[in-house]
């Protein structure tokens, strides 16, 4: 019964030391320590699976101070591209899977 325990006792205070261990930081392009709102984290469009409709795109350039939004398209690479007015020029605009508004 005491070895049992012993083992039991054992045992835990392995599997204990082992869940304590840090998992090392992962890297990647852009990766602010702090995320904030209304802030590109990329100076280009990244490609990936997009889930923003054709007006959650729309509004998403808006914010970002730009004004008749016209032409939106999905890319093959996920990205929404359009035109639009910002400061009295007319532009190429995009967003991508991440909220990133670029001009193009």
């Amino acid at each position: 019964m005491k070895r049992s325990l012993l083992l039991i006792c054992a045992g835990l205070m392995v599997a204990t030391a082992a869940s304590a261990q840090n998992q090392p930081a992962k890297s990647g392009p852009n990766n602010n320590a702090v995320n904030s709102p209304g802030q590109n984290n990329s100076n280009a469009p990244v490609a990936g699976r997009n889930s923003f409709t054709e007006g959650q795109a729309k509004s998403k350039i808006e914010e970002a101070g730009y004004t008749k939004v016209t032409d939106l398209k999905k890319d093959d690479n996920g990205v929404w591209r359009g035109k639009a007015t910002k400061g009295g020029s007319a532009t190429a605009v995009s967003v991508d899977f991440q909220g990133n508004v670029n001009p193009k």
